[in-house]
């Protein structure tokens, strides 16, 4: 016992058995956080690891005003990626990960076997809408200051994008502002782009509400989600849930030709800029776009 070795062999034991804390820094944190880091770069993660919950706790901090040197703190369990607050630890299987697939590549419906219709007919049933798993709010409420419906309206604005007043959230101006910046640039010299800009309607932002048909809140709830919407569908369908209204057990097979969706290059614009467009979702809403950097960084590396 006299020997180094020995004396910090000891150290270390009584260390691990009185003060677990010390232990907690032993442990790796999930490598997936750092996407949430890149993806909110204004945004403090700090992770700790607690033995007794076999689980990382993962400390928020976020600006209250954009460059706001003022912080609020939420403390999140990671849960596998679902960020949730120790009274839902027990309830994991309600809950999606919030890094999930989202494809490069829009799937074509011609090519789906007859297993994914079944799973997208049963996905978009009254049923699994209403009673199936969901994403956990907890993380963009921390994000977005949206655990009430008053302290959430505090930071939304509205803006003119493209022509058209929209009211979203002041955290993501500067990313739809550029993607607009870069639309209008492009219209200047491609039709297709300069036809969908004059062609909208109206902008859909922020309004509190719960997803049609389920018990969650919508991300137009946060303000981080805008529907573009046209002057005309040409005939063609731009929501699931209306062309299921019409076609309940094919919906799913809607050809892309008779959907109607913005140009690509506006697709891919937005997601360079951190959104999500809707129409690559199983359940398709083709007029949606929606702000997830998370995503965009998870499934392409970069943004």
């Amino acid at each position: 016992m006299n020997t180094p070795k020995a004396f910090f062999t000891v150290f270390f034991v009584f260390c691990a058995v009185f003060f677990p804390k010390i232990a907690w820094t032993q442990q790796k944190e999930p490598s997936e956080l750092q996407i949430f880091r890149r993806a909110y770069p204004d945004v403090d993660f700090i992770c700790s690891y607690s033995a007794a919950k076999k689980d990382f706790l993962i400390t928020i901090k976020v600006p209250k005003t954009p460059n706001s040197a003022e912080k609020a703190t939420t403390a999140l369990w990671w849960a596998g990626g679902r960020f949730l607050p120790e009274a839902e630890l027990g309830n994991q299987e309600k809950y999606w990960t919030l890094l999930y697939a989202y494809p490069k590549k829009l799937a074509d419906p011609a090519n789906f076997t007859a297993e994914e219709t079944e799973r997208m007919r049963t996905f978009g049933s009254a049923e699994n809408r209403k009673n199936g798993a969901g994403t956990p709010m907890f993380f963009f409420d921390a994000i977005y200051d949206a655990k009430s419906r008053a302290s959430l309206e505090q930071h939304i604005r509205r803006y003119t994008i493209l022509n058209h007043g929209v009211s979203v959230h002041e955290r993501i101006k500067v990313q739809l502002q550029n993607a607009e910046t870069r639309i209008l640039a492009l219209a200047q010299k491609d039709k297709a782009v300069s036809d969908f800009v004059t062609g909208i309607a109206s902008e859909g932002g922020y309004v509190w509400r719960i997803i049609s048909g389920t018990n969650r809140k919508s991300f137009h709830s946060l303000g981080i989600a805008v529907d573009i919407q046209p002057k005309s569908l040409k005939g063609k369908e731009i929501f699931w849930s209306w062309a299921k209204d019409k076609n309940p057990d094919g919906w799913m097979l809607t050809p892309l030709s008779r959907r109607w969706m913005p140009p690509e290059s506006v697709i891919e614009i937005f997601e360079e800029e951190g959104f999500i467009w809707g129409g690559k979702w199983g359940v398709w809403d083709n007029m949606h776009f929606e702000y997830h950097p998370e995503l965009i960084l998870w499934n392409f590396g970069s943004r």
